[in-house]
Parts: C-alpha cells; structure tokens; sequence
C-alpha cells in the first residue's frame, strides 16, 4: 500500500513538473554583461539557500531525477548510450546493501566527494552533485579526481576508467567517465564551486579543488568537458526535477555560456560579443539556443542554412529573449549552419547535427 502511494504522488509529482518546473521568469536577473568573479557572486546570491534533503529522502529522489524511459535507474557509470548496458537497476528494490562486483546494487555517489567538504551539511545531500551509481563502481573510484586516464588500471563495463591521470597539472590516480557524461560531472561541480562560494572555508579540499573552486589544471579540464559534452535533455529533465525539490537550479545547464564567462572570460569575449551555446547537438526534435550579447542586448535574427548554403529556415524572436527553442523535426538527417545576426550586423556561426 506505501509503494502504491509512492508511486500515484510520484505520478502527479511527475506532471507538476512538466507544468512548473522551467526557469522561472526574472530567475537569472541582475546576471547581465558580468563575467569573471562578479558573475560568479550573483550567481551564487541566486541558488544558495535550497531546501536541504536528508540523506534518506535522497532514494526517493532519484526516483524523479534519474529514471530512464524503460524505468530504471538512469546510473552514469555503466550506462551505454546507443548500446545495452551490462546490468540495470531498479529503484528500491537495488539500492545498497552489499556488493561482490559490478551488478549488485546502487548507491549515492557524490561526485564532488563528501571528504573533500569533510561530509557536512547541506553539501553532503546537495542533489545537484549526487548520482545513483553502481555500488561497486562508486567504490572504485573513491575520492579521486576526475581527469584523463592513461594507463588504466581498472576499467567498468561501460568504459569509465580508474589509472594514472594524463591530465596537465595533475599525475596521481584519477577516474575518467566515459564522454556522454563529462558534461554531467563537468556541470555538477561548476554547481558546487559557485553555489557554496564563499561557505568553504573549513573545507579540507583535495588534489582538485581548493575548497570548492577548481584549481588551474582542474578549471580546465572542466571547461574541455563542459565543451565536450554538451547539455542533454537528460540534464535539462534533472535540472528542472531538482527545481522543484530543492527550489535552486544549476545555471550552467540553464546558461552554458555562464561557464566560459566566469572561469574563461578570454574566450568568452572574442572578436566579436555575441556568443552563442547550443543543446542538445546533435538533435532530433528540438533544439535551445542560448544567445547573449557582452555589450548591449539587442535584435537577433537566427538562420539555418545546409550545407549548400541555401536558407531552410530562419527565426526572429518577438522579444530580446535570451534563450529560444528550434524545432527541428522537420529537417533531414545530416549537417547544417546555424547563423544568429544581431541588428548591428555582428553574427556568430555553429555547427548543428540533426539525427
């Protein structure tokens, strides 16, 4: 009978945020033209606060920010986009417990370990860093950073490694997810860096990370990353999920381009000052197309062009919106240009796959 309950509010909770759980109009207010530390600041002033989960409610949790379509537990660590996983889990019935190997249960994997803010609170159940994850897999990657492997010393089924880091700036042991979740993690921990800024003080760190901010060679390898993987619609789900859980969002899904602007001003601020982010890509339904511009906020135009240069559509935003939706269903399968033209002439171009 509890299950039955569970499972007919999670039903209801589950439409609640498919009506609710967008960005919030004015969410990211008073962000405009900062960049550096200052953009870091506002946005730590917006999503510090949350509602803090206790460590139990985090199983229930997951139920709404990581179930697959087929139900299971959507776990980063032995999921196989494209292919069959090795194992599955479901919810409740798999969590840890004890584990053999890989394949015996999940459990609750801090991504940004608990001993580096030696396991206090509200870090310690911030959904925004916490993934259901093999028990075993969990294990092996212990407190390690995140960097690239070189010699693996151990590898899961699903390609993520534990060996020497290859990374720049760091040579000691490191877990590398495979490439479909370095975005994930990248994003999660850019999460932690800002929303605890300032409230780490007594944090022991690590070889990654002073505190909560990311040292040179990790800040890096976090922005090659973000760039690597971009935003899912995965994450987008979870994001909005978290929202109505924790009542905070991780901007840099909402906002890709906020982590070139704080950690990468450079390259953020290029010849020209309009930049541009999209996700998911490639794509098959429907595209977001982040736009900002460093300087004055203005008209913009968006055309999408094949590969022979012809025009197959183009959009003009009826407000200076600084994030719109492409649907793109109707275009065929391949390689196409994406130009968005600011009404002072500047323009910026991107890549866009359609599946």
């Amino acid at each position: 009978m509890l299950l039955r309950r569970f499972f007919t509010t999670t039903l209801l909770w589950l439409f609640v945020i498919s009506l609710k759980a967008q960005i919030p109009p004015g969410y990211y207010d008073g962000t405009s033209q900062l960049s550096g530390e200052a953009l870091q600041i506002a946005l730590h002033q917006i999503i510090q606060n949350h509602q803090v989960r206790t460590y139990a409610q985090l199983w229930q949790d997951f139920y709404l920010t990581d179930r697959r379509q087929d139900d299971k537990v959507w776990d980063v660590y032995s999921d196989v986009p494209g292919g069959t996983a090795a194992y599955t889990y479901d919810f409740f019935t798999d969590q840890c417990g004890n584990y053999s190997g890989e394949g015996s249960c999940y459990n609750r994997e801090h991504s940004f370990p608990a001993s580096w803010f030696d396991d206090q609170l509200p870090m310690y159940t911030d959904l925004f860093h916490i993934l259901p994850t093999d028990g075993y897999v969990n294990n092996r990657r212990g407190n390690h950073p995140y960097a690239e492997v070189g010699q693996a010393s151990w590898t899961s089924t699903n390609g993520s490694r534990l060996g020497t880091s290859a990374t720049s700036g760091y040579s000691g042991t490191a877990f590398e997810p495979i490439d479909a979740y370095k975005g994930d993690i990248a994003r999660g921990l850019m999460y932690m860096s800002t929303r605890y800024l300032g409230e780490d003080t007594n944090w022991p760190g690590s070889e990654m990370v002073t505190g909560a901010q990311p040292k040179p060679w990790a800040r890096q390898l976090l922005l090659q990353w973000h760039l690597l993987d971009p935003v899912s619609e995965k994450e987008i789900n979870r994001n909005n999920a978290i929202y109505l859980i924790q009542q905070n969002r991780n901007p840099f899904i909402d906002h890709p381009e906020f982590a070139d602007f704080i950690w990468n001003p450079a390259a953020a601020v290029a010849e020209n000052s309009l930049q541009l982010q999209l996700w998911p890509n490639p794509v098959t339904d429907e595209a977001k197309l982040s736009v900002h511009f460093t300087e004055v906020d203005q008209d913009f135009e968006v055309t999408v062009s094949d590969i022979s240069g012809r025009i197959v559509f183009s959009v003009v935003p009826e407000s200076r919106t600084p994030l719109i939706k492409l649907p793109v269903n109707h275009l065929l399968p391949g390689f196409y240009l994406l130009k968005v033209t600011g009404n002072d002439s500047q323009s910026t171009t991107l890549k866009l796959i359609k599946n």
